[in-house]
């Protein structure tokens, strides 16, 4: 017997729906997805193209210009990354629950937010690695205590400030923190709460903005390079593209026992292609 009124084009598209709206390091604002393109399988590549910045000449009137050829260069993302799940819901505990199906629809979603925190922490990790710059140097802990405005003046000002050394946008910026370190800049006036800024619900774990940047928070924030600190990373999305796929979801009834089974496959890969547009800082909370 089959699995009772599944397509797997459907969950396919459920999963994939639930991650988006549920990652937060590989979730908007944190990424771009540019370049995903078509993935299918395991090993897949995308190529990621860009091209040398246009020299800014004098204009001068009746005087040709000179066109200049541009340069590119291209980087690869390779889609090496692939978890999987699979579980199954015993026939008597399907018919023990008025309806059968949503164990295994609440079994699925839970699936998606296991996937989530395995890739979150993935990507979590490639962009601590490719930061181009931190603060002191990512050789001092910062300690943001009891002082209500040290989360704000020690940590968040100054990572504003590396960007803007860097060029990178002011749009779109934001930084992903711990709860310890949201409940500190609860303590500070001059942050502003998402429900208070009219972003609340625009991204996963979004809470509010502060000195330019979106803030994120989030249980994934990576351990810092020095010890017992937390890297709190921030940026623009033009620093790491990401792609993915839920390549398979497959329904079967398992040879051996009377149940429901349910197995997927998640492809995905990413890449800091602009490392100069993000920055960390490794930072205690006490």
């Amino acid at each position: 017997m089959a699995v009772t009124k599944f397509q797997p084009e459907v969950w396919s598209a459920t999963l994939l729906s639930i991650l988006e709206k549920s990652l937060v390091y590989a979730g908007a604002p944190c990424v771009n997805r540019n370049y995903e393109g078509e993935i299918s399988q395991y090993g897949d590549t995308v190529h990621i193209t860009s091209v040398a910045d246009p020299t800014i000449s004098t204009y001068t009137k009746d005087t040709d210009l000179t066109v200049q050829v541009l340069t590119d260069s291209e980087q690869l993302l390779l889609i090496d990354q692939a978890k999987a799940f699979a579980f199954e819901v015993d026939d008597i505990d399907m018919r023990q629950v008025r309806s059968g199906g949503a164990l295994m629809t609440e079994a699925a979603q839970r699936a998606a937010f296991g996937l989530r925190d395995v890739t979150d922490q993935y990507v979590a990790g490639l962009m601590k690695a490719g930061a181009s710059v931190h603060i002191d140097g990512g050789t001092t802990a910062i300690t943001v205590s009891t002082t209500p405005t040290d989360a704000y003046d020690k940590v968040l000002v100054p990572l504003s400030v590396k960007l803007d050394e860097a060029n990178v946008p002011t749009e779109g910026r934001f930084v992903v923190v711990t709860p310890a370190f949201y409940g500190k800049l609860l303590l500070d006036g001059r942050f502003i709460k998402a429900n208070e800024s009219g972003g609340n619900g625009l991204h996963n774990g979004s809470v509010g903005d502060a000195a330019g940047f979106r803030i994120i928070k989030s249980n994934n924030v990576p351990a810092g390079t020095i010890a017992s600190t937390k890297a709190i990373i921030a940026g623009s999305p033009i620093a790491t593209s990401y792609a993915e796929q839920i390549s398979k979801v497959e329904a079967f009834r398992p040879e051996k026992r009377f149940a429901d089974a349910l197995k997927g496959l998640h492809l995905y890969g990413a890449k800091v292609v602009r490392p100069e547009a993000l920055v960390s800082a490794d930072v205690t909370v006490s």
